[in-house]
């Protein structure tokens, strides 16, 4: 296996403290040069993204936080939601989860869903909020069309590159 350590060079696109568009570039990366580790160091903030065989992501990243902040998260058997059949699925495109992370459905616990099924949606509309490291990143839908399944429940942790919402465009 090989390991890749990658300071980041440019100012982060969003205020999160590690750019969800620099970590999908990283991902994609990691695929085309058959790497299995990138760690990638922002000041005090480091990640370190670790993959399988046939691109399988094999852990979550590691955060450096302290002890308390970081909670175990479960297996990704356990947090994917359960088989449909492929038949009812078919044609439907997902929408998936940037980041690990804990999965809310508003933007504040007071407010609506910001989408459910039947919404219609674009590229720039929100669908979800999904909070890593105490910090809340809005997730847009980049695709449109009209939702047609919620697979994951508020409060739910979430894994990288599972499945949140199918969408029929």
């Amino acid at each position: 296996m090989s390991e890749k350590k990658t300071k980041k060079s440019s100012e982060p696109l969003t205020n999160s403290p590690m750019d969800v568009r620099l970590l999908q570039e990283i991902v994609r990366l990691m695929a085309a040069n058959d790497l299995s580790t990138v760690d990638v160091r922002e000041g005090k903030q480091r990640i370190i993204l670790k993959r399988g065989p046939q691109g399988a992501i094999m852990g979550a990243p590691m955060y450096a936080a302290p002890p308390a902040v970081v909670a175990p998260s479960a297996p990704p058997a356990a947090s994917a939601a359960p088989a449909a059949p492929a038949d009812a699925d078919a044609g439907l495109t997902p929408i998936k989860s940037p980041m690990v992370g804990t999965f809310y459905a508003a933007s504040s616990p007071d407010a609506k869903p910001m989408v459910s099924v039947g919404t219609r949606v674009d590229e720039e509309t929100d669908v979800c909020v999904i909070e890593a490291m105490k910090v809340f990143n809005n997730i847009k839908a980049e695709i449109r069309g009209t939702i047609a399944k919620v697979l994951i429940n508020n409060g739910q942790s979430v894994e990288f590159g599972q499945t949140l919402f199918l969408v029929k465009p």
